[in-house]
């Protein structure tokens, strides 16, 4: 389920299906939660796990085509938590770099 914020999107989803979708492992050190940055293209989500890699981070899903027609990738920055670089065309991008859902 997703919900349109000022600018932002919250979502609730499944703790399994976040997991497999974060390509974490579930063994009781993760909290249930992934971050999402969406950017403007599938270049910049290859771009952005560079940076975030050369920076300490590890990559555990590389950016590649989603089955809900996005392109997106995961890292675990060096805190533990997972972040999700996304691309997605139905959610655009404003000037100020904040997201609409479903436009």
């Amino acid at each position: 389920v997703f919900f349109q914020l000022d600018g932002m999107a919250f979502a609730i989803w499944s703790r399994a299906k976040l997991a497999a979708d974060s390509a974490v492992t579930d063994g009781g050190g993760w909290g249930g939660v992934t971050l999402a940055h969406n950017v403007r293209s599938p270049e910049e989500v290859d771009a952005t796990l560079t940076d975030a890699a050369a920076a300490g981070a590890r990559v555990t899903r590389a950016g590649a085509p989603t089955p809900w027609g996005g392109y997106s990738g995961v890292f675990i920055d060096p805190d533990g938590h997972p972040w999700e670089v996304a691309h997605n065309s139905a959610w655009p991008l404003d000037a100020a770099g904040l997201v609409t859902i479903g436009s």
